[in-house]
């Protein structure tokens, strides 16, 4: 519906009330109804998973469109990325929010500081996805309210031109309201937790649930150590319950991301549950590491046959079962193949490193069975990015048997290393990573996990240290306030961005003339107009 078509059914409205609602404004009610064009999280839900399925849809048929997200921790930093993209960019088209579980720990905990342990309270995780999109909806009525002052200011002027331009710009404002990939973590407990909380995330806006094959109570960050995962049909339980959420709640092109920690992963807490050889759990239990029993064993064994043999898993102390060293890789295929023939849409596969051939080694070996495997990728601030590429040009080069007699391979991250050509092409290779990891690697969506943690501390340290040392007022003045003026970043005009622009209209719909307004001469604002 255009803007005047919302106009004139408001004003089919209005007069069906007649006199008793004379002091209605028709075009203002379109103005409201086309600044909120999500009334719930559902119907941002539906809009953002189809949009999201469109996108990978473009991916399957060029490998070229991959998407991309940033991880956000409050609605102000998701609002302000799409802002920035939109302005930068002119489309949010590709580009995302991430969700992080680790952030959600780290921030937003009422126990405050945690560890990535699924330990926070599960209900922040919907709560921030629900702020999220409140910040990006109100971006949207901001950037609209923008619209209608130059309609305004073009009928004034009597400009039908500048009038129509108007019109056109608003009919076809693009929304800053994008997918989020959320992250469930493990699931917050059995199966029935999982579709609780899913139901809540999804209720909440979200259209992409990311879940991994770790057990619930045991869960570990991806790169931490002591990672513990779940046999298969354990975490089948979990795509099914999610699914069936998404089902309930009138989302089935919601986004399933099912997350392998198998390589990194060296324990499980159970044995498989197996009918038959060569079944699902056996297949799983045959990764155990084993050794073979004598006779009936000892007493508080847990001994299991294999091809004949009775075996003895070995147990650690902690009452979990080791894996063999090695089978890491072989593990990860398993787990993402079993995933995506039970439900899920992508694959998030944890590595240690950012290595294209170790990821594209196992998605074409995924891709054997499921040709058209996606992956959601994270490019980790965990990886130490300089030093991982530089060594990997280092190998490289001397695979070739190039001189290397200038380069130490442990000491590739000095500073001393920045300007060699070594260094020059490691930085390449960084900077196309994501490109070249998308058409060899089937990676659909590249995230970092936790950006605006690290921006925060850098640019807090970097303010701090001038503003209480030397440079005082001007520490701000000039690395922050005349960056924000000279780059044109919309905050400057912090009292504009909370929405005093906003509550203005308002104050002038309710009240006519008697509306006190706080956008007058006065206003500290009008000093940036310029």
């Amino acid at each position: 519906m255009t803007y005047f078509e919302e106009i004139h059914r408001q004003t089919g409205i209005k007069h069906r009330h007649g006199a008793d609602w004379q002091g209605i404004d028709p075009e203002f009610a379109a103005r409201l109804r086309t600044q909120n064009r999500f009334q719930t999280g559902l119907d941002i839900a539906r809009h953002t998973a189809r949009v999201m399925r469109a996108d990978m849809d473009a991916y399957d048929k060029n490998p070229a469109q991959y998407t991309q997200s940033l991880g956000c921790w409050h609605g102000f930093i998701g609002q302000q990325k799409m802002i920035s993209i939109k302005k930068h960019f002119g489309t949010t088209k590709g580009r995302y929010l991430y969700l992080s579980g680790w952030m959600v720990a780290a921030l937003r905990s009422e126990f405050g500081p945690l560890p990535d342990q699924s330990m926070h309270e599960k209900t922040s995780v919907p709560a921030l996805i629900e702020e999220l999109y409140t910040f990006l909806r109100q971006a949207d009525a901001r950037e609209l309210g923008v619209l209608f002052c130059d309609l305004d200011k073009a009928r004034e002027a009597g400009d039908e031109a500048a009038a129509a331009r108007a019109q056109q710009a608003i009919d076809n404002h693009e929304t800053h309201v994008v997918p989020i990939i959320a992250d469930i973590d493990a699931g917050f407990g059995n199966a029935e937790a999982t579709y609780l909380l899913a139901r809540k995330m999804i209720e909440a806006g979200a259209c992409a649930l990311q879940i991994e094959n770790q057990v619930s109570d045991e869960k570990q960050c991806g790169h931490q150590d002591g990672k513990v995962t779940v046999p298969h049909e354990d975490f089948l339980q979990k795509i099914r319950a999610i699914r069936y959420a998404f089902l309930e709640l009138g989302v089935p092109e919601g986004v399933i991301v099912a997350r392998t920690d198998s390589l990194g992963a060296g324990l499980t807490k159970q044995i498989a549950f197996s009918r038959e050889p060569g079944d699902l759990g056996d297949q799983y239990n045959r990764f155990l590491d084993c050794e073979v029993v004598e006779g009936i064993g000892q007493k508080g064994d847990v001994l299991m046959n294999r091809d004949g043999l009775l075996m003895r898993p070995k147990r650690l102390p902690s009452n979990l079962f080791q894996f063999r060293p090695g089978t890491g890789e072989d593990r990860c295929v398993l787990d993402c193949i079993t995933a995506l023939q039970n439900g899920a849409d992508m694959l998030w596969i944890e590595t240690e490193k950012p290595h294209i051939e170790q990821i594209a080694g196992m998605v074409d070996r995924i891709r054997e069975v499921v040709p058209n495997a996606k992956l959601v990728y994270n490019n980790s601030p965990s990886f130490n990015w300089t030093l991982n590429f530089r060594q990997q040009v280092y190998d490289a080069w001397a695979e070739e048997g190039r001189d290397l007699s200038l380069y130490e391979r442990e000491q590739l991250m000095s500073q001393h290393y920045d300007d060699s050509e070594l260094a020059i092409e490691a930085d390449e290779k960084i900077r196309t990573f994501q490109r070249d990891a998308a058409k060899r690697a089937g990676i659909f969506h590249h995230l970092i996990t936790l950006p605006t943690y690290h921006t925060a501390a850098l640019s807090t340290d970097n303010l701090a240290r001038r503003y209480f040392g030397e440079e005082g007022m001007l520490g701000y003045v000039k690395q922050v306030q005349r960056e924000e003026i000279r780059q044109g970043i919309a905050c400057v005009k912090h009292q504009n961005m909370a929405g005093s622009d906003i509550g203005d209209d308002h104050k002038e719909a309710f009240a006519g003339e008697a509306a006190l307004k706080a956008g007058g001469e006065n206003n500290t604002m009008n000093q940036f107009a310029a």
